[in-house]
């Protein structure tokens, strides 16, 4: 009996959950060695395929090269994380002061997906219960984006810590559309084997088998064969 041709084959099952599993918010590995145009082209295609609620589209993408508008950005980076430093007392504020949480001008491409809070009009399909799926999908498109660039060997740094009203005005955006994710991209020396807040103490992985539920919040797992498979792979 023939393979249905949706299926995937067994190595391409393995390389979609290497990607998953292997992919890392990079901060401190970028190369100077530059990303080409048609490879940068196959990871924006990845990410203008992912779902969209009513099909909507929200996202644009804004490529920043100029050193000038990275140093700005620079700067917006570093007054906010003295801010949030100040969030933190004692051993964890010095151990978040010695976290280094942005690629800036290390990384050949940054890019800024946007979510354009208008696209689709004011009446998108099914976007009339929860009005944030716009900002949902434009997630999706980021996640996308993310995968194929590991799989493409380039790693990708989101860097959170940002005005997002100083980042518009900065990227001239207009006022309905929001900078969701700004992004640092490009080759690194090495993928870590553990996410970098892990591997330097920040915090761990939680147990996927403490947020698995069943049939409602707090629901057991303990009669279900879910749980078992669950601890196999744990």
């Amino acid at each position: 009996m023939s393979t249905p041709s949706h299926h995937f084959s067994d190595a391409e099952k393995r390389g979609l959950y290497r990607a998953i599993y292997e992919r890392r918010d990079v901060r401190s590995q970028f190369l100077p060695d530059p990303i080409a145009p048609e490879i940068l082209a196959k990871l924006l295609k990845a990410a203008h395929h992912a779902p969209s609620v009513g099909f909507m589209q929200p996202w644009d993408f804004i490529v920043i090269e100029s050193r000038e508008v990275r140093a700005a950005i620079v700067a917006m980076f570093e007054r906010e994380n003295q801010k949030a430093a100040e969030r933190f007392e004692g051993e964890r504020k010095e151990r978040y002061k010695g976290l280094k949480l942005q690629g800036i001008l290390e990384s050949p491409i940054n890019l800024c997906i946007t979510c354009d809070r208008s696209r689709g009009g004011p009446h998108v399909l099914g976007r009339n219960s929860i009005v944030d799926t716009d900002l949902f999908s434009t997630c999706l498109a980021v996640q996308n984006l993310w995968l194929a660039a590991r799989a493409e060997g380039i790693g990708v740094g989101w860097v959170s810590i940002l005005d997002q009203d100083q980042l518009s005005t900065a990227l001239k955006l207009p006022e309905h559309v929001y900078p969701l994710a700004y992004l640092c991209l490009g080759y690194v020396s090495e993928f870590l084997d553990q996410p970098e807040l892990e591997a330097k103490g920040w915090r761990s992985r939680l147990s996927l088998n403490e947020l698995v539920h069943c049939d409602g919040w707090g629901g057991s797992l303990t009669e279900s064969p879910l749980l078992a498979a669950l601890q196999e792979h744990e």
